[in-house]
C-alpha cells in the first residue's frame, strides 16, 4: 500500500473499528498525520499566534486515528481494547509502538482474513502468477 492508498483508506473507513489494517497503512496514515499536523501548527504560530488550524485538523482526525490503531491490533491478532495500555506512562507507549510494528498475523484470525494475502492474491491474479 503506498501513501496516498493508505491515506484514503483511513479517511474512507474512518470509524470502521472492524477489520485489520496492513502495517503500511498505520504507518503511511501516521507519517501523513504528522506532516500535515506539522505544517498546520507552523502556519498557525506564524499568523495566527495559537494553534487552531492544527487543533482542528487534530480534532477531525480523532476517529480515524483510533479506528486505524485498533485495526492495526487486530491485525497482529490483539483486541482493540489493547489502546487502552497506552495510558499507562511511558510503558503503554512503548508496548503499543512494539505492537504496531509487528508483522500481520497469518492467515485468517477473529478480525477478518489477512489484507496482505488479499493485495496478494489480488495482485497474482492481475499478473497471472
Amino acid at each position: 500500500m503506498n501513501f496516498m492508498d493508505a491515506v484514503k483508506s483511513v479517511y474512507s473507513n474512518y470509524v470502521g473499528f472492524h477489520g485489520r489494517a496492513r502495517r503500511s497503512e498505520y504507518w503511511w496514515f501516521f507519517l501523513f498525520y504528522l506532516i500535515v499536523y506539522g505544517v498546520l501548527y507552523t502556519i498557525d504560530l506564524s499568523l495566527i499566534g495559537y494553534p487552531a488550524l492544527s487543533g482542528i485538523f487534530a480534532l477531525a482526525s480523532i476517529l480515524p486515528s483510533l479506528a486505524v490503531a485498533v485495526r492495526r491490533l487486530h491485525d497482529t491478532g490483539r483486541s482493540g481494547w489493547w489502546i487502552l495500555i497506552s495510558l499507562v506512562p511511558l510503558v503503554g507507549f512503548i508496548v503499543l509502538i512494539i505492537f504496531y510494528v509487528m508483522d500481520s498475523q497469518p492467515g485468517v484470525n477473529k478480525h477478518g482474513p489477512n489484507p496482505k494475502g488479499v493485495v496478494a492474491a489480488a495482485a497474482d491474479a492481475v499478473t497471472g502468477g
